[in-house]
């Protein structure tokens, strides 16, 4: 049966990864040459290939050791993207209505008008901060560090706005059951591609 573990790929090998988001678009065009554009993706998914941040033998043995224990593409992860991990300051989560506890937290991305948002499901602990109206709350509030939901011991009044920041984890999954391991000398090892995918939760 697959899962999630909560735990982390290692942070000096995911640092070297090639890769980002990417969507899914059907294109149609007439023989006239004018196209058509389908959206099949609302949202971005990301991959990735982390095989080029394998650099001593200790990452080639702690790799292993991780892949073993997600047995493969049975078990989802934590990746930390070092391209995007963080939010900017006060990202809006909503507006109180004085009955709301519950909020969750996201990433806007604004450019030309348009704006995406993404839904943060694996904050990292210790680094979200909540704030009500522009005034970091403290007590009276805890976040989820599995589903990036942030609760209230009492609802926001109503008209307040709700905003955090945080760093974050994107989960994903290995790409592939089978690892390719050749063991250059002693000291250095390679894994040509290691192909990571991330899931919906």
């Amino acid at each position: 049966m697959s899962g999630f573990h909560e735990v982390r790929f290692p942070d000096a090998i995911a640092r070297g990864a090639t890769g980002g988001p990417g969507y899914a678009t059907t294109i149609i065009t007439t023989s006239a040459g004018f196209e058509r554009r389908n959206v099949n993706w609302e949202q971005a998914r990301g991959r990735w290939d982390v095989g080029s941040g394998i650099k001593r033998r200790t990452d080639f043995e702690e790799l292993i050791a991780f892949f073993r224990a997600r047995q493969g593409r049975a078990y989802g992860f934590r990746f930390k993207d070092w391209t995007d991990f963080g939010t900017p300051a006060q990202v809006p989560l909503g507006v109180g209505d004085g009955t709301a506890r519950t909020f969750q937290l996201v990433k806007r991305y604004t450019s030309g008008g348009a704006e995406v948002v993404r839904t943060i499901t694996k904050p990292v602990a210790g680094t979200v901060r909540v704030f009500i109206g522009g005034v970091l709350r403290q007590t009276g509030v805890s976040v989820s560090t599995s589903t990036g939901l942030v609760t209230f011991s009492s609802a926001p009044a109503a008209g307040a706005v709700v905003a955090a920041e945080c760093e974050f984890d994107v989960p994903v999954r290995f790409d592939t059951d089978q690892m390719a391991l050749s063991l250059e000398h002693y000291e250095h090892g390679t894994w040509g591609q290691i192909p990571i995918v991330e899931i919906k939760l």
